[in-house]
């Protein structure tokens, strides 16, 4: 029996495993079989595509290129300037290096430089309008969709996000065009069919297809707002804001990002899902620009070792890390080491979750925060902010927990844990960036197998706090160890001070034999 390759052969190995009917020929599975030893065998799905082609061929008039001139500034390197300016009025310099040496006249103003990128998007209105990212669109000057039958249209920025990487842009030529729509309620399962088209390395209507690796990915760098798709179709430069549609045709995702460690694809894809994708490009398109919430908060998750370690097994939320000056937080009585457990009733499963659902509230309304402060739950009710553009640069209080009390000094330090504790000292406190008069436990020597080397604490760190308690003496901190103990704890947890900032982590505590 010959089987042909090609996208609609069902390949010889598969149909072995499988025991697949290859025309009227039945192909047992090859696997031997005792009883109470069978492998898994599970039917061929029903629907599962032979081609993708019909599919392809009906999505793929919605598809276009993004082709994108962009003006970037340029700085000239201080000693280059240096090497123009020596040379610039001896004979010769014009003819040799044009104006790249600046003028005088116009020193002032910035140099830029014009570059040309590509990038992918898709129709999703009959009028013109076009889904792709903001890194493909990003100081554009020029845009311009090529769409499949070959015509170059000119294309006009109708908004954008940076934190979603989303922007949506607008054919000027006036006609009907078809488009494709967002899945909103489609419930993702890893192993699902995609297919993704777009235009990588310049080769426009490129299709491409595998399955959903995962959900709910996090990416560095990829903001606190979005939660990726994993896929494994192919997905290289060019494919940026190009669509990933399920069988039915409906996009499920916009590429934005792949890993590789050759810059071609790995078959280690990321898309932006298509419910927060529709949402925000609902408000661009009617605003021009995203405007969030904002509590006014730096958090992070707290996890359920976290949560065991406080007694609090199976909850989850996110823990409040800093606080801003004068922010809806800080007015509504938020303090450093607060965990957010619900908000309006919804239990937050993270940091991010807590992220996502602040920024989907709209500006000056007022929703209440179920917070966990000293073992108790107790509510906060918040009128929410918008998000401002410089929050990074705002100042925080650090400080925003109640002041500990003054320690009698120590002398001299202890062994707990595997490292060397101390108290601070008033240059160590000045060092670390804390507030004057703060307690806390200077760490010095660390052992690599002990529970805090195997954490990754080392000299130089800081212990201010056990179990959102402060500690200023080494036997403070292994009075904190026994009390967790005696509660059958397998971990305390230490909020860390380092390069001024602090964080709060789980350290085991178990005894080892």
């Amino acid at each position: 029996m010959k089987i042909k390759s090609g996208t609609k052969a069902i390949g010889l190995s598969a149909a072995l495993l499988a025991g697949t009917t290859l025309g009227a020929v039945m192909i047992a599975p090859a696997i031997s079989q005792t009883a109470g030893e069978a492998p898994i065998a599970i039917q061929q799905p029903l629907g599962a595509p032979v081609t993708f082609a019909d599919l392809v061929e009906q999505v793929s008039p919605a598809v276009v290129s993004v082709n994108v001139v962009s003006e970037t500034e340029v700085e000239v390197p201080p000693n280059m300037e240096e090497f123009f300016e020596f040379f610039r009025n001896r004979p010769g310099f014009e003819d040799y290096f044009g104006d790249r040496g600046g003028n005088s006249d116009d020193d002032d103003d910035p140099q830029t430089r014009e570059s040309r990128s590509l990038g992918s998007g898709f129709f999703i209105s009959a009028d013109g309008l076009i889904v792709t990212n903001n890194h493909v669109v990003n100081n554009a000057t020029e845009i311009e969709v090529v769409l499949e039958d070959g015509r170059e249209l000119e294309a006009e920025l109708i908004g954008t996000d940076e934190r979603t990487d989303l922007a949506v842009v607008k054919v000027k030529e006036p006609g009907t065009y078809p488009f494709v729509k967002f899945e909103t309620d489609a419930v993702l399962r890893r192993g699902d069919w995609v297919v993704a088209l777009g235009n990588p390395f310049g080769f426009g209507g490129t299709a491409t297809a595998g399955i959903i690796s995962a959900d709910g990915r996090q990416l560095n760098g990829g903001g606190a707002y979005t939660d990726f798709i994993q896929i494994d179709a192919a997905i290289n430069r060019g494919n940026s804001g190009g669509p990933t549609f399920d069988l039915q045709g409906n996009v499920i995702g916009v590429n934005t990002a792949i890993i590789s460690p050759t810059g071609g694809s790995v078959g280690i894809g990321f898309a932006i899902p298509a419910e927060l994708a529709k949402e925000i490009t609902d408000q661009l398109i009617e605003n021009g620009k995203v405007e969030r919430g904002w509590l006014g908060v730096s958090i992070q998750t707290f996890s359920e070792e976290m949560a065991e370690a406080l007694g609090r097994e199976g909850e989850t939320g996110a823990l409040v890390a800093q606080v801003v000056t004068d922010s809806p937080a800080a007015k509504a009585g938020f303090r450093r080491n607060d965990i957010i457990l619900e908000i309006d009733g919804k239990e937050m499963a993270d940091s991010t979750h807590v992220t996502r659902t602040v920024g989907g509230l709209l500006a000056e309304s007022q929703h209440d925060f179920t917070i966990l402060r000293g073992g108790k739950e107790m509510v906060l009710t918040v009128n929410i902010g918008v998000l401002p553009d410089n929050v990074a640069e705002l100042p925080t209080t650090e400080g925003s927990a109640p002041e500990p009390e003054a320690a009698e000094p120590e002398t001299g330090g202890a062994e707990v844990l595997g490292m060397s504790l101390k108290p601070l000292t008033s240059e160590e406190v000045r060092k670390l960036g804390l507030d004057r008069g703060t307690t806390g436990l200077a760490i010095g020597k660390v052992s690599a197998d002990s529970p805090a080397g195997r954490l990754g604490l080392s000299s130089g760190n800081a212990i201010l706090e056990v179990n959102f308690e402060p500690v200023s003496t080494a036997k403070e901190f292994a009075s904190k160890v026994e009390e967790a103990r005696e509660l059958g704890r397998e971990s305390i947890l230490i909020s860390v001070r380092l390069n001024n900032q602090t964080s709060v982590v789980p350290l085991g505590i178990e005894e080892e034999d």
